[in-house]
């Protein structure tokens, strides 16, 4: 089984527990933070780099492998994941500005990195940026849930 981990979750605080999320591709899962809410239900504590329809702070039901079967509550944040390719534009200048707008970020690796919009109005200005930043050939983004 390969599994994609999370080396800084955004809340590594608030977690308590680690589960999984089986992704497309066969023997993949995507290790992910969590803080345990119920027996098999947590709380996501990180944000998903390759995993659809999950964001921060959503609750999940896993199986008795510690899997995640279902969405319990969407927490109404936004995921984007933003890939920098061959890009020589500076990463971190994009980050930090992300930052200002409101968003949290997680990086996967030196060109991955996963964006969190806690409302619809830092998702918007997270949207605007990124956009401009696209068609510049800055990177490449797109929606996680």
């Amino acid at each position: 089984m390969i599994e994609s981990v999370h080396t800084e979750p955004v809340w590594r605080e608030r977690s308590d527990f680690i589960i999984a999320a089986r992704l497309p591709e066969a023997d993949r899962t995507e290790q992910l933070w969590a803080r345990q809410v119920g027996d098999h239900r947590f709380e996501i504590c990180c944000i998903p780099f390759f995993t659809y329809n999950l964001a921060l702070a959503d609750i999940v039901e896993t199986d008795h492998d510690h899997e995640v079967l279902r969405t319990v509550s969407l927490s109404g944040r936004s995921v984007f994941r933003v890939w920098f390719g061959g890009s020589a534009h500076p990463q971190e200048e994009i980050v930090r500005a992300l930052a200002a707008r409101g968003a949290l970020v997680e990086r996967s690796s030196g060109n991955l990195i996963a964006v969190d919009a806690a409302d619809r109005s830092i998702a918007l200005a997270v949207r605007v940026f990124l956009d401009a930043h696209e068609k510049r050939g800055h990177l490449a983004y797109e929606t996680g849930n």
